[in-house]
């Protein structure tokens, strides 16, 4: 069905904090199985261990998800400011960096960024 409409590709969140890996995992799979059409599947920094992020890109190649989109992400719901937990990462240029030394080039990453800078 999705096909029919032609996207050229489908953009993935990741959910606040990771809420929603599961079902981002699963509609990614669902898409590439089914569909054909190319994947673009969001990681943010928020609440994101070295531990989730191995197992999700692990999980998005498995499937065949070539591209990422990086985000720091937004606080979690409640906490009035961005926060890196202990061991987790700080900007969007973590995550890049993270995944280009794991995983070369197999995986096109995008990002967004503020205008402000950090």
């Amino acid at each position: 069905m999705v096909k029919n409409l032609g996207p050229l590709f489908i953009d993935i969140t990741w959910g606040a904090g990771g809420s929603t890996s599961d079902s981002t995992l699963e509609l990614a799979n669902h898409f590439v199985k089914y569909s054909g059409t190319d994947v673009m599947m969001h990681l943010t920094c928020t609440n994101m261990t070295r531990e989730l992020l191995d197992y999700a890109l692990e999980k998005a190649k498995e499937i065949g998800v070539e591209n990422i989109l990086a985000l720091r992400g937004d606080p979690p719901r409640g906490q009035e400011r961005w926060e890196a937990i202990e061991g987790g990462f700080q900007y969007a240029s973590d995550l890049v960096r993270y995944i280009k030394e794991k995983y070369g080039d197999y995986f096109c990453i995008g990002v967004a960024g503020y205008s402000d800078g950090h």
